[in-house]
């Protein structure tokens, strides 16, 4: 980032003040006004979180946690989990083609990108205590909530799933036993609505009851250019009903859920088009569409397929109960959940106007049982806190891939092909333009022979076969037991050869493609302990240690129909012959026609069934060292060893694909695994208070990835690549200035340096050249602030004024290799921030309100995330963030 750029961001972020990091949990008399607690209230980091499954404030927990209060979280305008990267510096979201299935969490830069269910997320979300098996899995709409907790670094001591990266801990809001409810109601820009509401009280003194529901809908913001729809909208709805028992010595919390989504999602703009993008535009004009629209990106406009979507429909529900009991010196709690998610979703993949593939019918689904069961208490008079628990996780993950070829196929081969071969014979062409498919007006070869004797002229619009400009060529052809013999001589007029290079390739038929089918059961074991040894009265010693077993068995059935596939695999000797000879012609062409007929991905001579297993152990932990300087003043240290288990990529393109001409299928479901990813992290960190107007923390980390999993795209398809050494490391800070109850600033810095070692050799991989460089979509610079003001306006009248931002350093965008000189890739994120603001009047417990609000302010335009388009060498698009989004909301509660 320039210096400028941060000294601007710091700047601004004084003049605002600073992030929500904690819940509010002023007295309720005091927030009604009491007068008598005018002069005491809590400060904003004075939250009891449960992020070492024991009751603790934020400043006296040795542990790098970001607590995120409701008011915060509401007027921040969060409705799922990718909200939070506006309030969190060191969260960092990103959705890419599926909302549902390509939504990743970044924390302190590690993340488990890429659009593949088989990968399992780095940054585990957690929903009153419930693991959620994947990011997208939970970007549902969050109801109405009690505090998120962000735990950055590696866990597993605490809790039910392990990740590497960090944990998002979310608690939502439980039955209350006074009778009580709340209607919310939302209209904004885009013709977005939204209702939510809910409804609690008891039933008896022992068992209360909650509801709640919300429904949302928005108009897209991404135009089709070919069409009147618009892309990246939503429709979606949700209920959850609870139920609480509390006799005193056991809790029991029975929660059901049901959410379902119907949108269209996710559309991509156009950046920068490669030399592919005449033959699309040719291609596309002829039937009076847009092949890719031109103009900025910044219009979020795109063009699309008419008989082609972008549908995506999501269906998830679940049950949990937990299980709180108190006996005596020991706590027991167990949770036991089950979840069922699926997602059904459609796709225009080539991210153009013509029809050249698409998905149709893509269907993953994923059903989930744990059981978490902990046991904790003290002994030796309290100078031992000990926890131990276990966790089991049974999954199914299931995956229909469904990727066909459309109409315009066929023709764009031939296009784009034709107008490489009609370059001049020193660019690698023949000289002659041409075409495989006869996807043109085909003519004899009598024709094609006389206009190149001096004869009449090709009829017009007519386009030889590529095969017949070889055959005038007439190349010398070894013979064995022979030698070379000229090609006229070996196929004259009237023979088999003669007539199988005048006879155009076989073509894909239209909805063509595969139908892959892959199915991957996990049982997922662990034993985990969590200790806290109290040395002194100001000195303690955590040690925890976690005992992890996994097995995973996958079976898959792969089934291709595409059509053009016989050729490169066809034992005919005339076959062998013709692909001899395009390679002969130009063995580039020749490569870009298999690639382009029979792509990894649709490849038939990967047709069969597969199965193959893996299982591994691995032990971790932690140790940290806290010395309370004084009792407003926490220092601690300490190590954490990180795991998250390999796995299976369910693509079919990462089989190993056999050579034309060979008949032996060499491809093995060992060729799907991916191997774990460990990481050993150290931290240290400072916590202050001055008061309940002050806090300052800041954490150091160094934390070093083996094996980080990662799915990078190759330039036909996407592959797995364990990546030997990966470090992040940075600094985060934060801060409450909190002066007077009404006026609460809160101030976040993040730097973070998440680099591919040097050490790395990407070597003949995607990520040659990026050894040592800062990993794609993550700044090294981020700046979250925001300030709250809420004056008593009169009596039982407050007053509303929020204003928060998040500043990103300049990031690259995945797409493309780093230029070598700038260090920029093809798509690139300069330095920007976002603004939301909220302005209102609400009633002192904040059950009645009016508010309006405006989301990114100044209407910045970013990249979410971009990509490299299939097939299309040279051209990339960006999926873009929301521009300005504004409107009205009202709430009443009782």
């Amino acid at each position: 980032m320039k210096k400028l750029d941060l000294l601007a961001a710091t700047a601004l972020s004084l003049l605002l003040a600073t992030p929500a990091f904690a819940q509010d949990t002023a007295d309720p008399a005091a927030r009604a006004g009491d007068e008598t607690q005018t002069e005491e209230y809590q400060g904003a980091n004075d939250i009891v979180v449960t992020a070492t499954r024991r009751n603790e404030t934020v400043q006296d927990i040795p542990v790098a946690v970001t607590a995120l209060a409701a008011e915060l979280l509401a007027n921040s305008g969060v409705q799922d989990i990718r909200g939070l990267e506006q309030i969190a510096p060191s969260v960092q979201t990103s959705t890419g083609q599926s909302s549902a299935t390509g939504t990743t969490l970044y924390i302190r830069g590690i993340t488990t990108a890429g659009d593949n269910p088989g990968f399992e997320p780095a940054v585990g979300v957690f929903i009153d205590g419930v693991y959620r098996a994947r990011a997208g899995v939970a970007v549902a709409e969050l109801p109405e909530l009690e505090r998120i907790e962000v735990l950055r670094g590696p866990q597993g001591t605490l809790f039910g799933r392990n990740t590497s990266a960090g944990a998002l801990s979310i608690v939502t809001a439980q039955p209350k036993f006074e009778f009580g409810g709340f209607g919310e109601f939302t209209y904004g820009n885009y013709n977005a609505i939204e209702a939510r509401g809910g409804l609690t009280g008891p039933v008896s003194e022992q068992l209360a009851l909650r509801l709640d529901g919300g429904y949302r809908k928005r108009d897209g913001y991404i135009e089709d250019v070919n069409s009147d729809r618009s892309i990246n909208d939503v429709n979606r709805w949700y209920a959850r009903g609870q139920a609480l028992l509390d006799t005193g010595d056991i809790t029991f919390r029975l929660i059901g859920d049901y959410y379902e989504t119907d949108e269209q999602c996710c559309g991509a703009v156009s950046v920068i088009r490669g030399p592919t993008a005449a033959a699309i535009e040719g291609i596309a004009a002829a039937q009076g569409l847009d092949g890719l629209y031109t103009g900025a990106p910044r219009e979020r406009r795109m063009a699309i397929s008419p008989n082609r979507d972008f549908s995506e429909r999501v269906r998830d529900w679940g049950v949990s109960g937990e299980l709180n009991w108190d006996l005596g010196d020991v706590s027991f709690t167990s949770i036991t959940a089950y979840r069922d998610w699926r997602a059904r979703r459609n796709q225009d993949i080539d991210f153009s106007g013509i029809d050249r593939a698409y998905r149709d019918g893509y269907l993953t689904e994923m059903t989930d049982f744990t059981q978490e069961v902990r046991f904790n208490g003290k002994a030796f008079d309290g100078k031992l806190d000990w926890l131990i628990g276990g966790f089991y996780l049974n999954e199914t993950n299931k995956l229909r891939d469904t990727v066909r070829l459309g109409n315009d196929a066929n023709r764009y081969v031939d296009t784009l092909l034709g107008a490489a071969i009609a370059a001049p014979p020193a660019q690698g062409g023949l000289g002659v333009r041409a075409q495989f498919f006869g996807t043109s007006t085909v003519p004899t070869f009598g024709q094609l022979a006389a206009s190149f004797q001096g004869g009449p002229a090709l009829p017009a619009g007519t386009v030889p076969l590529a095969s017949q400009l070889i055959y005038l060529q007439n190349p010398l052809i070894p013979v064995p037991g022979v030698g070379n013999v000229r090609l006229q001589t070996l196929a004259p007029p009237g023979s088999p050869l003669f007539a199988y290079l005048n006879t155009p390739l076989t073509q894909n038929a239209a909805g063509q493609g595969n139908t892959d089918n892959f199915r991957v059961k996990t049982n997922a074991f662990a034993l985990f302990t969590h200790n806290v040894i109290n040395l002194a009265d100001n000195l303690s010693l955590t040690l925890g240690a976690r005992w992890n077993h996994e097995s995973k068995d996958l079976d898959a059935s792969i089934s291709n129909n595409t059509a053009a596939c016989a050729f490169f695999y066809s034992q005919d000797p005339r076959a062998a012959t013709l692909r001899a000879l395009y390679q002969g012609a130009s063995s580039a062409l020749y490569n870009n026609l298999f690639l382009l007929s029979c792509n990894p991905v649709v490849n038939t001579s990967v047709n069969g069934n597969y199965t193959d297993d893996r299982s591994e152990n691995a032990l971790t932990g932690t140790a940290k060292l806290a010395f309370k300087i004084t009792p407003d003043v926490l220092l601690y240290g300490g190590y954490d060893r990180g795991y998250k288990s390999g796995g299976y990529n369910l693509d079919q393109s990462y089989f190993a694909i056999p050579a034309p001409g060979t008949t032996t299928n060499t491809a093995r479901g060992s060729d799907l695994q991916f191997d774990k990813e460990t990481v050993d992290a150290f931290e240290i960190g400072l916590k202050t208070r001055w008061g309940r107007a002050f806090t300052f923390n800041i954490a150091g980390f160094y934390q070093t990835f083996h094996g980080l999993q990662s799915l990078i795209f190759s330039g036909n398809n996407f592959v797995v690549q364990n990546i030997d050494k990966t470090v992040s490391k940075g600094v985060e800070v934060e801060s409450i200035i909190q002066p007077v109850r009404d006026l609460t600033f809160r101030l976040g810095y993040s730097y973070i340096s998440a680099t591919y070692d040097k050490s790395n050799d990407f070597t003949g991989t995607p990520l040659q050249g990026q050894e040592g460089l800062q990993l794609n979509n993550q700044p090294e610079h981020t700046v979250a602030v925001s300030t709250t003001w809420t004056p008593t306006i009169s009596g039982d009248i407050k007053g509303l004024v929020h204003v928060d931002m998040r500043y990103n350093s300049e990031v690259n965008i995945p797409s493309s290799s780093p230029n070598p000189v700038t260090g920029r890739t093809a798509l690139y994120n300069q330095g920007y921030p976002l603004i939301n603001a909220r302005i209102g009047v609400q009633s002192a417990d904040r059950s009645k309100s009016l508010e309006f609000f405006v989301e990114n302010l100044t209407n910045e335009f970013y990249y979410v995330t971009g990509f490299a388009v299939p097939e299309q060498t040279g051209t990339y698009a960006g999926y873009p963030g929301m521009p300005r989004f504004y409107g009205v909301k009202a709430r009443f509660g009782f």
